[in-house]
């Protein structure tokens, strides 16, 4: 019986994963233990819960694979350093004293880590096995997904050299076709942005996507004249004379500021009219990287599939696009298309390209609904529960999902904590808060009183698998909230000759249909069809919120406030539900009232508790 344990770690969003026979048997990010955003320390707590959930130790690993391969990462740096020189010294002598110190001996430091962790000498470790970072992308989007053969793409910021490659998968093997190498990258373009709109760089990404709609592409000619080269067939290469990144300790340089016409956006100050159509400007222009690319890769494979990982392929909107375009028969997202599904990834290269094993796509996908994470009994919840002096009552099924639906009617934000946490950044119904989309003030609730947000952000909607079709211009699946479509045109609604002169941010005061919780600018929404297969539990609570309403959509949107990572235990959600204004919380078959709460009395406030994203 062959185990292996990946791992990603050292950069951003640290993971760890655990594969038996093929099989993906846990994934967690080391952040829901550590409770610090996108953590890069090397994940203990995560690989402790996954080989607690495999029941082995260490020593009974066959392997361990980590995601990439410093030594290349190293040589790229080198390299980009000498071919600026003598610009980035600062630069150059920050990177080099992490890298000397501790990066360049990666596999010794990898060794010693684990060999604490599982109180062994590094002599006594399974072998440690390094896989390059778009290889482990690939794996993580081609072995998982439901389809024999594919095409494989893979879009990010960098990896050791390639920043977007082109795989193909067959049965069990992947093999390299092409590869985009730093420092032209789309990823980067993205990320330059949001560092220019004011937003944290590989943290933020998500919220320029979410202000795009506000804004109109007015600057997306000025993007592809000046800074990005897009050839045909999707292939490009950015103009650096515009951005620093390649050596400098910021995003962008003051030539990029004089080209888009002022300075960079100063976090958490005012957003303006100019800052979301630059947002507009650069989704438009990603969108268009990704359809040229995906007609080019259809016609040079004949591919009827395509797979996408890395962190371009979180784009949900291009993701959207791409499907809509009708390019390919099907498409499937890595859920944890990030690094951290570079742990994955790699073991699973390990055990199908490495070791040879065989691969047999079933026409559904190995990643169980990406619900990989942590559970815990009715017994260690309300011991968690009763620690923390918490009132609740405890219900049976029928009678809680029954419950919960008539409270989200009534206009109520629910908290809802179930079976195994998710893996990747979306919550999907496992550490999920919930709102009723019917109501025409649950996204400003939502973002300003539970999440502590900006208030432009939209939410998702989770809707019953076969009933996607009577709400939103979409067909199949999108499980994994990595697909966005129109909402039907029957169900939106138009604004108003005077409501037609708002702009920017006003624009949220207008409904546009009947779900306006979760019905963005545009009519859009970032979807999730809810399965019965894979989370009976939450698509029970949907069935009875339908029953109740005839509204087959909930609001859904993860548990957590801003700048904390999602929920992982009971009582990190006991403590999320008490620093917010949410009214219910669900922890299995518990469920807790806030007013029968006693007063909370925190020793510290999660504003700074949770670094702002």
């Amino acid at each position: 019986m062959t185990q292996i344990l990946g791992i990603s770690a050292y950069y951003h969003d640290s993971a760890a994963s655990l594969i038996r026979e093929g099989r993906i048997l846990a994934a967690a990010q080391e952040e829901r233990f550590s409770r610090k955003k996108h953590d890069a320390r090397f994940p203990a707590q995560a690989i402790a819960y996954c080989l607690a959930e495999g029941g082995i130790t260490l020593r009974d690993l066959d392997y361990i694979a980590f995601y990439e391969k410093p030594l290349l990462t190293f040589d790229r740096l080198l390299e980009t350093y000498l071919g600026y020189a003598p610009q980035g010294i600062q630069s150059f002598v920050k990177a080099m004293s992490v890298w000397l110190k501790e990066k360049l001996y990666l596999k010794t430091v990898l060794k010693k880590e684990l060999a604490q962790l599982g109180g062994c000498k590094p002599a006594d470790l399974p072998p440690l096995l390094f896989g390059e970072h778009h290889q482990s992308h690939a794996a993580s989007a081609f072995f998982p997904s439901p389809f024999q053969d594919a095409a494989v793409l893979c879009m990010d910021g960098v990896g050791e050299w390639a920043t977007t490659s082109l795989w193909q998968g067959r049965d069990n093997t992947l093999t390299p076709l092409w590869q985009i190498d730093f420092p032209h990258s789309l990823g980067l373009l993205y990320s330059a942005f949001t560092y220019y709109a004011g937003f944290k760089v590989n943290s933020g990404e998500y919220k320029l996507m979410g202000l795009a709609p506000y804004g109109e592409p007015k600057y997306a000619d000025l993007i592809l004249e000046n800074l990005i080269d897009l050839k045909p067939d999707g292939t490009f290469r950015l103009n650096l004379d515009y951005f620093n990144y390649p050596v400098g300790l910021t995003m962008t340089n003051g030539k990029f500021a004089q080209l888009l016409g002022g300075p960079a956006r100063a976090p958490e100050t005012a957003l303006t009219q100019r800052h979301m159509d630059l947002a507009a400007s650069v989704q438009a222009v990603t969108e268009e990287v990704v359809l040229r690319l995906g007609k080019s890769i259809q016609q040079d494979l004949g591919a009827d599939h395509l797979c996408l990982a890395g962190g371009v392929a979180l784009n949900c909107v291009a993701n959207g696009r791409l499907q809509r375009a009708g390019i390919f028969k099907d498409i499937w997202v890595q859920p944890a298309a990030g690094d951290a599904g570079g742990a994955i990834g790699a073991a699973l290269a390990v055990w199908h390209q490495y070791l040879n094993q065989p691969r047999t796509a079933t026409g559904r996908d190995q990643m169980g609904g990406s619900y990989l994470g942590p559970c815990f009994s009715q017994g260690e919840i309300e011991r968690q529960l009763q620690d923390l002096k918490a009132v609740y009552q405890i219900l049976p099924d029928p009678d809680l999902f029954d419950r919960v639906a008539e409270l989200l009617s009534q206009g109520l934000v629910v908290g809802w904590f179930q079976g195994r946490m998710e893996f990747g950044p979306r919550a999907l119904g496992g550490r999920s808060i919930l709102g009723d989309p019917r109501h025409p003030q649950m996204q400003s609730v939502m973002n300003l009183k539970i999440k502590y947000r900006e208030s432009f952000r939209p939410f998702a909607p989770s809707v019953l698998a076969e009933r996607v079709g009577d709400y939103f211009e979409f067909t199949g699946t999108s499980p994994y909230m990595l697909m966005v479509a129109p909402i039907k045109t029957d169900l939106r609604r138009r604004p108003t000759a005077e409501e037609d002169q708002l702009f920017g941010i006003e624009k949220l005061k207008i409904p546009r249909s009947d779900l306006p919780a979760i019905t963005h600018v545009d009519y859009s929404a970032r979807l999730q069809t809810v399965h019965r297969e894979t989370n009976p539990r939450y698509y029970q609570l949907l069935q009875a919120f339908q029953r109740r309403t005839d509204c087959g959509v909930l609001v859904n949107t993860s548990f957590n406030v801003r700048g904390e990572p999602i929920v992982c235990t009971p009582g990190d959600a006991y403590r999320c539900f008490q620093r917010t204004e949410m009214d219910v919380l669900v922890v299995e078959n518990c469920l807790l009232l806030k007013p029968d709460q006693p007063v909370w009395e925190d020793d510290r406030r999660w504003q700074e508790e949770f670094e702002l994203d």
